[in-house]
């Protein structure tokens, strides 16, 4: 992207993963698969909780929110992957990639926060659950979802704001934000200022969340070990295994990510992070919730067993 004294610049040159024509090929056929499997998991997971009413439950309105999460998140950026992969020069418009940009931010806010939600939905299922319903009611499960998606949108929309404040020469693969930062053409205080927001941001969200979700956790194995028979302790450590699961996965992306000393920032390294936690969580995340809960494998067998009838 040139830039001209009193001109703005309209469109970004991406430089992509790699410049092999044939490895982009290669890369264009894996992602491809990966993100229709992202798609498929997810949205399939979606309705599945829609259409079964046995999965009408607090917890799995829960679990329905982050594969939407999952899919909107992955959905923002990598069509635009994918088309770039075969295109011989990569670009896109400024207006494409701040809102890229934007709704990439608020899907992963609401991620992490709706991961804290979660956590504290199991804390009363298991502590409580004989008022578990009413405990978590739809008013309430409404209101918890509802405030994790505003708080998200409103961090979304202020980095954006504040990033393409920055002037750019060229964008590294995407839209992301500490890409977009580290690659602004000058170094002035309004930068040193974004940066200093966005990990400061990025910090307190995760370190929040995570706070939240560990103390959650704490209380939860005190709840657990009150239980006296051997066979509901295991119940319950089944029941917070695939949540406990997918916090590992994502936490340990976003820690590496945004929470390492800005001297060991690399921009492949970033690259290539960038890649794994949009392609990793929204894969993994499906398997890790149908395969290790019975209620959804049992589900997803009547539906099979239903389709297959019907086809006979």
């Amino acid at each position: 992207m040139v830039e001209g004294n009193n001109s703005e610049a309209t469109k970004f040159i991406l430089l992509g993963l790699i410049q092999s024509p044939e490895l982009q090929a290669l890369l264009f056929g894996i992602f491809l698969v990966i993100y229709l499997i992202n798609v498929i998991g997810n949205l399939g997971l979606i309705i599945l909780i829609y259409i079964i009413s046995l999965l009408h439950t607090p917890m799995y309105f829960f679990l329905s929110n982050p594969a939407f999460v999952d899919l909107c998140y992955t959905s923002s950026v990598t069509p635009n992957t994918l088309v770039n992969f075969l295109q011989e020069v990569k670009r896109i418009a400024l207006p494409a990639c701040a809102t890229q940009l934007c709704c990439f931010i608020i899907f992963v806010v609401c991620e992490v926060y709706m991961l804290s939600v979660m956590t504290n939905d199991r804390y009363a299922a298991i502590s409580n659950p004989l008022l578990y319903t009413v405990i978590m009611n739809r008013r309430v499960c409404i209101q918890m979802v509802v405030s994790t998606y505003l708080y998200g949108f409103s961090v979304g929309l202020l980095q954006t704001m504040l990033t393409f404040h920055l002037s750019f020469c060229i964008i590294n693969h995407f839209c992301d934000d500490i890409p977009l930062v580290g690659l602004a053409c000058h170094k002035t205080h309004y930068k040193d200022i974004k940066e200093v927001i966005l990990f400061t941001l990025a910090g307190f969200n995760t370190l929040f969340s995570l706070f939240i979700i560990l103390i959650s956790y704490i209380f939860i194995v005190f709840a657990i070990l009150r239980i006296n028979s051997a066979e509901g302790r295991q119940k319950a450590f089944s029941t917070c295994a695939s949540h406990l699961t997918s916090i590992t996965i994502f936490y340990g992306i976003i820690i590496f990510m945004y929470m390492q000393p800005k001297t060991r920032h690399s921009l492949n390294t970033d690259k290539i992070a960038s890649v794994f936690y949009i392609v990793v969580p929204p894969r993994l995340n499906p398997l890790i919730y149908s395969l290790r809960n019975p209620e959804v494998k049992n589900a997803l067998k009547r539906i099979i067993e239903k389709v297959f009838s019907t086809v006979k």
